[in-house]
């Protein structure tokens, strides 16, 4: 089985993706596993990447956290877990303790999808194990962190998360570079799977820096009665990014959230997208994505609900406002229905502030660019559903922190 996924990568390595543009991977260092070294708890980083660890939602004290993860460039430097019901650690050694791990590997993304999921299978990547033993309800969320330190570096990761029969899960991962970093590349390849009755919710924060380029790569298969909710938060600068995560809504009464806020500034490309094939009689899916371009971002949103079995259900909304003229919002839904006695639905608006609102602003005292700012931000500030009450808290205070320079 190794042979065979090695020999299907070797064949997509030349592979460019479907959506987004062509990055040359060949032009950034392929830093070897080592370069950066172990550490036993986050608060050994320099003060300098604790700062910024904060931004990304990942706290460097790991209170109230079941545990923590963090990758430098292509190193797995720290990995510590105090919850008995989670085991958390670095793919490789999950690889060395579990022979079944192999089972999991290229399911829910395959490996010759394109360039980067190839890459990702022929370098010695790293990548974090999450998985939730059975009938366990952790109240804290595991925390990791993907971070670049060094400049123009290829950063690759896979990662397996496993929430088993009746298990609740909660992840927070922020994604970041190093203060004096301006270019580098990152691709993050995450495979989950939710056996019957499981939860798992999915918090991710990015902040790169601008001359970035980002691919994540993400699937989700999902068993019976279980629910996957995705919030995802990007308002800082970035080159490019394209990811299209798809949940596999195999199991009935299944149920996959996605949940987007993008801000776009300066030169950056942001294609972002969600899918969900829903197979599993009485699954759903709900999309929902606020976006804001200003400069000279592009901004692509995508939503694709395939309704394929009896009684599913599926909502795609995409609202959006143009701060430029020389900014753009580009939406793409799509809804597929191949089945009878579906429920498929979108909505979609892109416009500019309204004027009133701006107007009655300054009426109050603010300037223009205050009230301006100040409707983007309300905008954008939209309830985080799914989460138990702390975690929804500290999940709206990151939202907070992240479109204040909007």
């Amino acid at each position: 089985m190794l042979r065979d996924t090695l020999k299907r990568a070797e064949k997509a390595k030349k592979k460019p993706a479907a959506l987004g543009e062509d990055v040359d991977i060949e032009e950034f260092e392929q830093e070897e596993e080592g370069e950066h070294e172990k550490i036993e708890s986050l608060q050994e980083l320099p003060n300098k990447y604790q700062e910024t660890l904060l931004k990304v939602g990942v706290d460097p004290t790991e209170q109230g956290r079941a545990g923590s993860f963090m990758q430098i460039d292509q190193s797995g430097v720290c990995s510590n877990c105090s919850s008995e019901s989670i085991e958390l650690m670095n793919i490789k050694d999950a690889a060395e303790k579990y022979s079944w791990l192999s089972d999991y590997m290229w399911k829910a993304v395959a490996v010759d999808a394109d360039k980067y999921t190839a890459e990702t299978e022929l370098r010695s990547s790293n990548g974090y194990f999450i998985r939730a033993l059975p009938g366990s309800r952790e109240v804290f969320p595991i925390q990791a962190c993907m971070f670049i330190g060094d400049k123009d570096v290829a950063q690759t990761a896979h990662n397996i998360i496993i929430a088993e029969e009746n298990a609740e899960l909660h992840i927070i991962t922020g994604c970041s570079t190093g203060s004096d970093v301006s270019s580098a590349m990152h691709v993050g390849v995450s495979e989950f799977y939710l056996k019957k009755g499981a939860k798992i919710t999915f918090t991710m924060v990015h902040n790169w820096a601008e001359q970035v380029e980002v691919r994540p790569r993400t699937g989700i298969i999902m068993g019976d009665d279980s629910t996957y909710i995705s919030n995802y938060i990007l308002t800082s600068p970035v080159r490019t990014i394209q990811t299209y995560p798809t949940a596999y809504c195999q199991g009935e009464n299944s149920r996959a959230v996605f949940q987007s806020i993008l801000g776009g500034q300066k030169n950056s490309i942001l294609d972002q997208g969600s899918r969900a094939y829903l197979t599993g009689r009485n699954s759903s899916s709900e999309m929902v994505t606020r976006a804001v371009s200003k400069d000279k971002s592009q901004i692509y949103t995508r939503g694709h609900l395939a309704g394929k079995s009896q009684e599913v259900k599926g909502h795609l909304e995409c609202m959006g406002l143009v701060l430029s003229d020389d900014s753009m919002i580009y939406s793409v839904p799509e809804l597929e229905g191949s089945a009878t006695n579906l429920e498929l639905s979108h909505e979609a608006a892109v416009g500019k502030i309204a004027e009133e609102e701006v107007l009655y602003l300054m009426s109050r005292g603010l300037t223009e660019d205050e009230a301006a700012s100040m409707i983007v931000r309300g905008f954008l500030s939209m309830d985080i559903t799914g989460l138990p009450p702390e975690l929804a808290a500290e999940t709206k205070r990151m939202l907070d922190m992240s479109v204040k320079g909007m």
